[in-house]
């Protein structure tokens, strides 16, 4: 299933019922798993670990040199998750010796024209929208949904099942369950839709509503705030990951809903 105007290095490693279209370049040290589809005119470059049934559209360039200019060459990768879909023209270079990879996790859809720089870590069932540009050392944790053209801090972190505003300009953290938008970045609610869609009961995305309420909305000092939902809050894993991401945030938070 692969046909003859493509370009296979016979280092690569690709398993039986890899299928790759007309004009695509696939270099040495590249590792594709089974039932994988890549489409004409994409490139490989080496370091690259793609895993089963992931389909790759014309176009995409999968761990390139990163475009860091401290990059030594050191032997780094981008491994792709099972069952992700990378559309047309995404770019996705591979790790430096920080992280020493860049990552996508499974079942996740990277529309077109997306970037991942080197050393982004992205978790499984992520939605990435067209023309998402992501910095080095990002990171979006699991079930994230980020809307298109959004630009990503380098270090920045989006919690698990955030929704971000198309066009956003993420320069600060995004914390868990959240909605996000506006400039500067704002907190605009929870994601009670997307909450619902992955299993949350109403009364865990009341028991979240209720914590943002008094970290967000009632105009406290963020300190303070989050010494409030600890002293007055029933401990629960989502009250405590809440917590431990915003205490833990180096870059710090986006904006409450009524801040200046």
């Amino acid at each position: 299933m692969i046909q003859s105007l493509s370009y296979i290095d016979p280092q690569a490693k690709l398993a039986d019922n890899v299928v790759v279209d007309p004009f695509s370049t696939i270099h040495k040290d590249v590792e594709i798993g089974e039932g994988t589809w890549i489409g004409s005119n994409v490139t490989i470059y080496p370091g690259a670990r793609i895993g089963k049934n992931v389909r790759i559209f014309p176009g995409a360039v999968i761990s390139a040199v990163p475009q860091d200019l401290k990059f030594d060459g050191e032997d780094t990768h981008v491994f792709i998750g099972d069952n992700t879909t990378i559309r047309e023209c995404v770019t996705i270079n591979r790790g430096t010796k920080d992280k020493f990879k860049t990552e996508v996790g499974k079942n996740c859809l990277i529309m077109a024209y997306t970037h991942l720089a080197h050393d982004c870590i992205v978790g499984n069932n992520v939605i990435i929208a067209n023309g998402v540009q992501a910095a080095g050392h990002v990171t979006i944790q699991d079930h994230a949904r980020i809307g298109g053209l959004s630009a990503i801090h380098q270090f920045g972190i989006v919690g698990r099942n955030v929704m971000i505003e198309g066009g956003s300009m993420v320069s600060k953290d995004v914390p868990p369950f959240i909605k996000a938008g506006r400039y500067p970045l704002t907190y605009e609610g929870v994601n009670s839709v997307g909450l619902r869609r992955f299993g949350f009961s109403n009364e865990k995305i009341n028991e979240i509503q209720n914590i943002y309420r008094i970290l967000f909305i009632h105009n406290r000092n963020l300190s303070k705030a989050l010494d409030i939902v600890e002293a007055e809050l029933e401990a629960t894993p989502e009250r405590d990951e809440i917590l431990a991401f915003i205490r833990n945030s180096e870059r710090g938070v986006l904006k409450g809903f009524n801040s200046k």
